[in-house]
């Protein structure tokens, strides 16, 4: 690979990290792989610059966490975390992730190749998130804003107290979450995912935009009713 390369039996998270940010602050950008992560926390955090960051390997909590323009790509599964509050740019998990992945992501595009746990998508503010395989159980869990393609399955109460995100599935659902509903497919809504789908790589181009159901809020939640038995 052509650019830098960092050794993390030789080389901190601390250092690797600081020299990104050093190099941000003068505004430019490069390619930087990182050998032998073996699940180190915090690695690529906080980038603000077009960098292309390869770990060759597993990521431990919050790889690519607050990524702003970088593209991050994890050849190996990734911990708690991933990618939580990214505002743009793209982070790409090639196995599969720990719980709240894509956490209050504003914006970028998050894929994960293999499942995701837990809470994938909690409180997505804007971000788009791509699984080639299945989530835990709730998943998009108040997410405001944003986009979830789920090319799997989907644990209990999918959708928990949505807002204005929009999630797609391919497989089973278990449960829906309190005012969660699924909705008919729209033509926009076939546009959205297969947009998704090409954008996520050429691994998902194979599936039809056409298998995918549309899960959104009913918007019983939007405003409190003392009058309600709230048996939603």
């Amino acid at each position: 690979m052509e650019g830098l390369t960092f050794d993390l039996r030789n080389t901190s998270v601390r250092e690797i990290n600081q020299y990104l940010h050093q190099t941000i602050a003068q505004d430019t950008g490069g390619t930087v792989a990182i050998e032998h992560p073996d699940g180190a926390h915090n690695l690529a955090v906080g980038l603000n610059a077009p960098w292309k960051v390869h770990i060759l390997g597993h990521a431990g909590y919050y790889a690519g966490g607050m990524n702003q323009k970088a593209t991050v790509m994890i050849d190996g599964s990734a911990g708690t975390g991933v990618a939580e509050n990214m505002m743009s740019g793209r982070v790409h998990v090639r196995g599969f992730a720990s719980n709240a992945a894509g956490a209050s992501a504003h914006g970028g595009l998050l894929i994960i190749d293999g499942d995701a746990g837990l809470r994938c998508g909690i409180s997505l503010k804007g971000g788009d998130i791509v699984v080639g395989g299945s989530v835990g159980s709730f998943s998009a869990f108040m997410a405001q804003a944003g986009r979830m393609v789920v090319c799997g399955n989907a644990g209990d109460a999918f959708g928990d107290s949505l807002y204005e995100a929009v999630l797609y599935v391919r497989g089973k659902i278990a449960s829906l979450g309190a005012d969660a509903q699924e909705e008919p497919m729209q033509e926009a809504d076939y546009q959205a995912v297969d947009a998704l789908l090409r954008a996520a790589g050429t691994d998902y181009r194979h599936y039809d935009a056409q298998q995918f159901r549309r899960i959104a809020s009913s918007r019983k939640l939007y405003h409190w009713n003392a009058d309600a038995r709230h048996d939603y």
